[in-house]
């Protein structure tokens, strides 16, 4: 049986926050193009198109499920809150 690993309310918090109201960031610098995070994409997202021209992956059917950052053999995906949220915004 698994243990129950505890965690901070304000963890579950910020990262559900980042989740509902962010995207998944590449930085081009580190991406090598490998294409394991397109390849891992449950919905077949081109992601290394969006890493190599260095844009958040804006695409509204991107589900936030932290494959392809998670898969990433190089750390070049992380999760950032979209402009529009550090703004204020919508």
């Amino acid at each position: 049986m698994m243990a129950l690993v505890p965690r901070s309310l304000a963890f579950d918090l910020t990262r559900a926050e980042v989740l509902a109201t962010g995207n998944v960031v590449p930085d081009p610098a580190r991406c090598v193009q490998c294409g394991i995070c397109s390849y891992n994409c449950p919905l077949g997202l081109d992601v290394r198109a969006y890493a190599w021209r260095g844009e958040p992956i804006a695409d509204a059917h991107c589900l936030t499920c932290g494959q392809c950052v998670a898969r990433c053999p190089r750390g070049a995906l992380r999760f950032a809150p979209t402009d529009a949220q550090k703004r204020g915004g919508c």
